[in-house]
């Protein structure tokens, strides 16, 4: 009985972030991201008064073999004409000390945000899809667990 008024305060307080308008993530079956594994998320954007703050998700164990990543991504809208595309790169650990960086809860797996597009206005409502790649020089990127994005709402000055 504890554990199910555990999860269900859990449920809860998870649902109070009241910034976030899309969040998801892709879990790599195998704890690796493979080159040919291109996650494409899709999300619906109805406010295009506001600013938005978009944000890749990594979950990574320390098991990667690299200090950083590199990811192509490329936003489009619901017609598949292409808003924004770029390389993001990102540390994960500290490049002397190896030191992780990110969040963890579970033992040797943390969890990170990268910013993707800081203050970004949609011109139209509708559907867009986000496609994550990662662009690393080895195919298959040992300790990766998942990617994922976060569109939230930006905070007014």
């Amino acid at each position: 009985m504890r554990a199910v008024l555990f999860l269900l305060l859990i449920l809860f307080l998870a649902g109070c972030d009241r910034s976030r308008v899309y969040e998801q993530n892709h879990d790599f079956e195998a704890r690796a991201w493979i080159v040919s594994d291109q996650p494409v998320f899709e999300f619906d954007i109805t406010d295009t008064v506001n600013t938005y703050n978009v944000y890749c998700n990594i979950r990574n164990s320390v098991k990667y073999p690299y200090s950083r990543i590199f990811i192509n991504y490329a936003l489009q809208d619901s017609s598949g004409v292409s808003v924004s595309k770029n390389l993001i790169s990102a540390f994960l650990f500290e490049e002397k000390t190896g030191k992780p960086f990110g969040s963890s809860g579970l033992g040797d797996v943390y969890d990170q945000q990268i910013p993707v597009l800081k203050k970004f206005k949609f011109k139209t409502a509708g559907k867009y899809s986000l496609k994550f790649e990662q662009f690393m020089r080895t195919d298959t990127l040992a300790g990766i667990h998942a990617v994922g994005f976060r569109v939230e709402t930006a905070a007014t000055e």
